[in-house]
């Protein structure tokens, strides 16, 4: 059986006015040295509003919650119904103030904890002979 372990958030997102953030907590202010280097972040954070016993215990969801797409298990999908509601998400870091990390956007709600920070390198993530379901190549051609 596995250990237990312990997750603190270590920041909040914010949204206000169109404004996008990330405030961290002073006592991991120090890791953020050197991040300014860094045009774009990964940004981990937890689906508080879907943490539920219900909600973790969804393991199969349309994807983009379109009937016409097929029933997908939740590893296969960014849906925030998931055993362990944590999400990942790219973002442009605009700027850095003191502990408050100005981005140009964010799909997580506003007051969503974050649970790690981590700088973006495009090598580390590029990839050949990728391959995706129909329901992905779909609604990538509808995003343009």
């Amino acid at each position: 059986m596995a250990q237990p372990f312990h997750i603190d958030p270590i920041g909040v997102v914010r949204k206000k006015d169109g404004k996008v953030w990330v405030d961290i907590e002073p006592q991991y202010g120090a890791g953020l040295s050197g991040l300014d280097g860094f045009s774009h972040i990964v940004v981990l954070y937890w689906f508080d509003r879907n943490d539920t016993p219900q909600s973790r215990g969804i393991l199969q969801v349309h994807p983009r919650k379109d009937t016409s797409n097929p029933l997908t298990g939740v590893f296969a999908t960014h849906a925030p119904m998931r055993p362990n509601p944590i999400a990942m998400t790219i973002c442009r870091l605009l700027s850095i103030e003191k502990n408050r990390l100005h981005l140009d956007t964010i799909d997580a709600l506003d007051a969503s904890p974050v649970i790690d920070i981590k700088c973006y390198i495009p090598e580390n993530r590029m990839q050949t002979n990728v391959r995706v379901p129909q329901w992905v190549k779909n609604g990538m051609e509808q995003n343009g």
